[in-house]
């Protein structure tokens, strides 16, 4: 029995430590991020993005979530532009500033191309409050991050 008693107690230790795992892999832990790039000022196209980027990446627990507007997007989120909704996105009756206003209410990024910003003849006044200018280390940390997945809109 005294040799049985050290093989039981390295068994049971074992078993303890292993419940954890056990129970674990059942749960779905969603930690990877999406960086969504939307180069478009097409709002129908942009509400789809946006919508997705909210709806079913950053609600679903993905973190980070970010919406990078470049090329003609920036003019998405110009206060001063109104915009409408097409097709499907209609029904929710936001506009595309007040989407993005929600999106970042709930934890989403909004990051505006600085170049493309000056290109456009916009700054960070434009903008609606929340958006924020993009630097190379703020993109290239969730662009590059191994973690997050690129989405082209």
């Amino acid at each position: 029995m005294s040799r049985l008693k050290p093989i039981l107690v390295t068994a049971f230790a074992m078993l303890v430590l292993m419940l954890p795992l056990a129970s674990a892999q059942g749960t779905e832990t969603k930690t990877g991020g999406l960086f969504v790039n939307l180069t478009t000022d097409d709002t129908w196209s942009a509400a789809k993005a946006i919508s997705f980027a909210h709806q079913r990446a950053l609600k679903n627990g993905h973190r980070p979530v970010a919406i990078w507007l470049n090329v003609r997007a920036v003019y998405l989120a110009d206060k001063k532009r109104p915009s409408h909704v097409h097709g499907l996105m209609r029904e929710s009756g936001k506009s595309i500033q007040e989407m993005l206003k929600d999106f970042m209410a709930d934890g989403g990024k909004v990051i505006m191309c600085s170049a493309c910003s000056r290109a456009s003849g916009l700054g960070a006044a434009d903008y609606i409050d929340g958006v924020e200018m993009g630097t190379w280390p703020m993109i290239e940390s969730i662009l590059f991050d191994p973690n997050v997945t690129t989405l082209a809109w």
